[in-house]
């Protein structure tokens, strides 16, 4: 599968947004609730809004056979996580299609991320991700030579939503 990585804008919010709903759904079949609950983000007005804004400020996507089939964005670290006394490249989002993994897609889009951190001159770049279930998904950044870095945690209703951040120095 060749990819192509490029700048996204607002066109790109719906396909996004699919991917996120994908990979909800992808977690709903499996039981994994958790994460990020049942409901469509495509349906959600705060995600929608979260995701235009990240198409107004640092959105890539990954293109395969004409098609959206990841997404990255970069830019400040996210409100809930613990801030760092250094420049960073933050990853504030990282989905790709479920009928395609295991093809990399990921992982070239941290690659991406890698290359605008040293193009920007920054030396550190940190992730977030859901630290609860099975801890698989903070595996996957550590596979990709993130370390952990913090927890924390975020609350949603009536529970408390686990997060990680994880870092890695270039």
């Amino acid at each position: 599968m060749q990819i192509t990585i490029r700048r996204a804008g607002r066109d790109e919010v719906p396909a996004v947004l699919a991917l996120l709903d994908g990979a909800t759904e992808w977690l709903v079949a499996q039981g994994r609730t958790d994460q990020w609950g049942t409901e469509a983000h495509s349906t959600n007005p705060r995600r929608v809004a979260q995701i235009t804004g990240f198409a107004d400020d640092g959105l890539w996507v990954a293109e395969a056979d004409g098609r959206v089939v990841g997404a990255l964005a970069v830019g400040p670290a996210m409100s809930y996580v613990p801030t760092v006394d250094e420049p960073e490249l933050y990853v504030r989002l990282l989905v790709t299609d479920r009928a395609s993994a295991g093809r990399g897609i990921g992982a070239e889009l941290l690659d991406h991320a890698r290359m605008l951190a040293r193009e920007a001159g920054v030396g550190l770049i940190r992730v977030d991700c859901f630290a609860g279930g099975d801890g698989a998904l903070v595996r996957y950044y550590e596979k990709q030579g993130f370390v952990r870095d913090v927890e924390f945690s975020v609350p949603v209703n009536d529970w408390e939503w686990p997060g990680q951040v994880l870092s890695q120095r270039l």
